[in-house]
């Protein structure tokens, strides 16, 4: 009996184990749980947070229900309000770049060449700065919407949606649209656009602006029924009002298929400079890259320890390639042209822009803008070819290049009694500057 208990004890003690164990083991205490202590209240949101939360929220808002609710062009532009009163809400510390610090660097423009890229809005004529030129842009039509809700939706469809494939079927099927109305006045099906239908839904119903369009030219959202089907479908119906106006409705037709892109220019921001031996220094902000400027640097290292490794086992074409290639790491280059009476004269280009338009440049900043010159760059080759890139010919991402006269003329100009010692525009040479 005694050797039976034994064994009835080993079992238990066997099973309860568990796996990983021997017999002779000590019993392991279970794991003591500390009693967890009171969860300490969430912090309720920040002010801004609140804010930029409620901006967004209202966006969405806006995007979900404003076809729903929407009953010609005034709804249309009380909506636009709303939208903008809730961007503007929005507190401007409470950007992309400024909510996480480590998200941007921050650099100190006073020791650059240039402040940075700029364009020029055309709908504004600003002069603004490349990180708010879409923004810019955006508020910029949809402000529009106040005085010109159909011209400002055209503008939407053509600048927000950036798939060029998609525009073009989009602003077709929309003009297809109004023909059928025009050309059949007296059929009401053409007056009706349903919403779940296949063509509307894949071509037009998710671009920006095509239902603002619709919206602006008379088009109404309405829930109708329709025949043979129990439930009730969302249609755009064209107001009566609008069945008059045939002619403006060919007319925004016309607009819609002939528009393009609204896009700012780029701001060439014209210097002179009196003449300084720091003109061939420059010092570039990080948007002139494609890549950060601590990446540019670490490869300007990488590439200046190799150096010499390169040049003897590549060959000059392999070479050439590799330069190539670094050059497509640049977007923009600062160039500079100094006169023979050593004034120096600054603008900001695309990397990828032509020779052709530096001299239109500075022809634009002459007082006889028909004197002939040549352009020589740094290395001493005479830029010829009007039609090569920047990048081409090694001009960037900066490059101090020299002007002469065309001597000829030049011999004319002191025989006719004429000055030619400065050459810029008295308005170029009043603001001129100093190279640091």
């Amino acid at each position: 009996m005694k050797k039976l208990f034994g064994d009835l004890k080993r079992d238990i003690k066997f099973k309860t184990a568990g796996p990983g164990h021997v017999l002779t083991e000590e019993t392991r205490n279970p794991t003591e749980t500390k009693p967890k202590g009171p969860e300490k209240p969430r912090r309720p949101p920040a002010e801004e947070a609140q804010m930029a939360a409620a901006a967004a929220l209202s966006r969405m808002d806006i995007k979900q229900h404003r076809r729903q609710n929407a009953s010609g062009p005034s709804s249309l532009r009380s909506e636009v309000k709303k939208e903008l009163t809730a961007e503007a809400e929005l507190p401007e510390a409470q950007t992309p770049n400024s909510r996480d610090p480590s998200s941007a660097v921050k650099e100190d423009h006073t020791s650059f060449s240039v402040t940075g890229v700029y364009f020029i809005c055309p709908l504004t004529n600003a002069s603004i700065a490349k990180s708010a030129r879409d923004s810019h842009i955006k508020e910029t039509i949809l402000m529009k919407f106040a005085d010109d809700p159909v011209r400002a939706s055209i503008m939407m469809i053509h600048t927000f949606n950036k798939d060029k494939e998609r525009i073009k079927i989009a602003c077709e099927t929309l003009g297809k649209y109004i023909d059928n109305i025009c050309n059949n006045p007296n059929e009401e099906k053409y007056r009706k656009i349903k919403l779940q239908n296949k063509v509307f839904q894949e071509r037009i119903s998710e671009l920006e602006g095509t239902h603002e369009f619709l919206q602006s030219i008379g088009f109404e959202r309405k829930t109708l029924q329709v025949a043979g089907q129990e439930n009730e479908e969302d249609f755009y119906v064209l107001n009566e009002e609008f069945l008059t106006t045939f002619e403006d409705l060919r007319q925004y037709k016309d607009e819609l298929l002939s528009a393009e892109p609204v896009r700012a220019q780029l701001d060439r921001r014209i210097q002179v400079f009196r003449p300084s031996s720091q003109a061939a220094k420059f010092e570039l902000p990080s948007e002139f890259y494609n890549l950060t400027a601590d990446e540019i640097k670490r490869e300007q290292l990488m590439r200046s320890e190799a150096l010499d490794r390169m040049t003897k086992l590549r060959t000059k074409a392999m070479r050439e390639r590799d330069e190539q290639r670094e050059m497509k790491k640049y977007n923009y280059t600062l160039l500079r042209v100094r006169f023979p009476d050593g004034y120096i004269l600054q603008g900001t280009f695309y990397a990828r822009e032509r020779i052709l338009a530096l001299r239109e440049f500075v022809h634009s900043v002459l007082e006889k803008d028909w004197i002939p010159f040549e352009l020589v760059a740094p290395g001493g080759q005479k830029l010829k070819d009007e039609s090569a890139m920047f990048i081409e010919v090694g001009l960037v991402p900066a490059a101090l290049l020299t002007l002469t006269w065309d001597a000829e003329v030049l011999s004319d100009l002191e025989a006719a009694g004429q000055s030619h010692t400065s050459m810029l525009k008295q308005e170029l040479l009043s603001n001129v500057q100093t190279l640091v």
